[in-house]
């Protein structure tokens, strides 16, 4: 049920907007929604995974990676990545398709709640696609290079862009 809570709230948000403002201003009440709603699992923690593994192949010198992980991330990364890009635009149609249903004063409340219901399992879908991808390339590092990811990521996190190498070496 937690997967739905922040999609009701921005049904209602959205619902609620609809009622005070004009129909034009639809398209920017959706870009204004998602902007509000601060960062949600589909922009934050997944993009985060492309970049960890981006950035363990990026770095795979320091993490010491061999040829023959390499040869095995790349391929899943290319693959997250375009599973990625296929999820914001299927989101982003959902979206636009409730926007439609809710377009008229009396909209049947019956389809928005199914829309609302199917960009649920989209994110829902997606999101354990990532974590079996994010398992599978765990398996592929040994301990010591995923600790290194770690705390590259924190380094990351912390505002730096590029991992610092004397935290990568530190033991």
């Amino acid at each position: 049920m937690k997967v739905l809570q922040p999609i009701s709230l921005l049904v209602v948000t959205v619902a609620l907007l609809a009622l005070c403002v004009p129909v034009p201003a639809f398209s920017q009440m959706m870009s204004m929604s998602r902007e509000g709603h601060g960062r949600t699992m589909e922009n934050s923690d997944m993009d985060k995974m492309g970049d960890m593994m981006g950035m363990c192949i990026a770095h795979a010198e320091l993490m010491g990676l061999t040829d023959d992980q390499l040869m095995k991330m790349k391929p899943r990364h290319s693959d997250m990545q375009k599973k990625q890009a296929r999820f914001k635009a299927d989101v982003r149609i959902a979206e636009i398709e409730l926007m439609e249903i809710m377009e008229v004063k009396d909209f049947d409340l019956a389809k928005a709640n199914s829309h609302v219901k199917k960009i649920a399992e989209i994110k829902t879908a997606h999101h354990l696609d990532m974590l079996k991808t994010m398992k599978e390339m765990r398996t592929i590092l040994t301990n010591e290079q995923f600790k290194k990811m770690q705390k590259m990521m924190m380094t990351t996190k912390m505002g730096d862009k590029k991992p610092a190498k004397k935290m990568l070496k530190k033991k």
